[in-house]
């Protein structure tokens, strides 16, 4: 009987001291100035459209200078001209990140108009849709490209300044996919992982320099990227299923509550921000039942599309009339809305 009292008092002092841990830290944050983007300079990867040019909207209403960069000269100048309308100061500049000397010299001009940049949103990102068997070795070379050397060539380009003022804040725009690997998007997946555990890794080592790295991770939103995205196999099956999925209220989020939950878990230095229920729940049944994810997983892929074609689609070469129907409807407007039309580049 004494020894269950003492064992009962010493669980209830752990729980005591639990809690008041959490409460310390919950009231350091409080406590804790909030960080500001006003005259901050950021940039933006992949900021001409989707996800990146919904950002740089909400940054430039707080009166950061941000600084946007896209492959697609077309597509950046039309985001460029939104932007300066709205009264942002903004600078575009394109280029390709999977070319580090091109990353440089970007960095270099932001640099040059407005000095060291305080705050790099790693968001450029490519979709390639379809079966493994159609999925060609150049095809994870792009993802891995894009989703690892680009967010580490930038990354390089800005951390030495970074370093030098003692702060900085770095987002990598991971996705669910670098969490739990989805049927039909191995490449995408596969670099999406690499990206997370790149991120985590920065994050522990650029803490003692002030620079606080956030990894975020989102479920589908309706940024309007479908049409933009790559598909094989069956891509006009391929297509429809993700085109309606990304339409569909409660699988996807919308593109700016997405982009607010992101900015805000950069601006208190959160480690991580799973990003939209869908994404959380994925994420703990990966975490805490592996085999039955496994399993739910491996029913999901024997519903979708076999074909092994290797041919390479757009979303925009892939229409049919069920894709141009209301169950697409939200992700069509907001794919006008986020400049995803006509776009040349993904």
């Amino acid at each position: 009987m004494a020894e269950r009292r003492h064992r009962e008092r010493k669980g209830l002092s752990l729980g005591a001291l639990a809690a008041g841990v959490g409460a310390a830290v919950g009231l350091g944050q409080m406590l804790r100035p909030r960080y500001s983007f006003k005259d901050r300079t950021v940039i933006i990867t992949g900021g001409s459209r989707g996800l990146g040019l919904v950002m740089a909207r909400l940054l430039l209403k707080e009166g950061a200078r941000v600084a946007i960069c896209g492959r697609d000269n077309e597509t950046l100048q039309r985001a460029r001209a939104e932007l300066e309308r709205e009264g942002g100061d903004v600078l575009a500049i394109r280029c390709d990140v999977r070319v580090q000397v091109q990353v440089d010299a970007m960095v270099g001009a932001v640099h040059e108009r407005w000095g060291a940049v305080d705050v790099l949103i790693n968001n450029a990102g490519i979709i390639m849709v379809g079966p493994l068997e159609s999925m060609a070795l150049e095809d994870f070379e792009e993802a891995i490209a894009v989703h690892l050397w680009g967010p580490l060539y930038t990354t390089l380009a800005v951390t030495p300044d970074m370093k030098r003022r003692g702060e900085g804040r770095i987002v990598n725009i991971s996705s669910i996919g670098g969490k739990v690997s989805v049927p039909h998007l191995v490449p995408y997946s596969a670099s999406k992982f690499a990206l997370v555990g790149l991120s985590d890794g920065l994050r522990t080592e650029l803490a003692q320099d002030g620079i606080k790295v956030t990894t975020a991770c989102p479920g589908l939103m309706r940024t309007g990227s479908p049409r933009n995205a790559s598909f094989k196999g069956d891509h006009e099956k391929e297509y429809a299923w993700f085109h309606i999925s990304d339409s569909t209220m409660g699988v996807s989020m919308g593109a700016e509550r997405a982009a607010r939950k992101i900015l805000e878990a950069c601006r208190r230095g959160d480690a991580e921000a799973l990003v939209g229920m869908p994404a959380k729940l994925a994420a703990a049944g990966r975490a805490l039942a592996p085999n039955l994810t496994a399993r739910v997983l491996d029913a999901v892929n024997r519903l979708l599309p076999q074909d092994s074609n290797p041919d390479r689609y757009r979303g925009s070469d892939s229409e049919t009339p069920i894709t141009r129907s209301w169950l697409t409807e939200m992700s069509r407007r907001a794919a006008e809305r986020n400049n995803e039309n006509e776009a040349s580049l993904h």
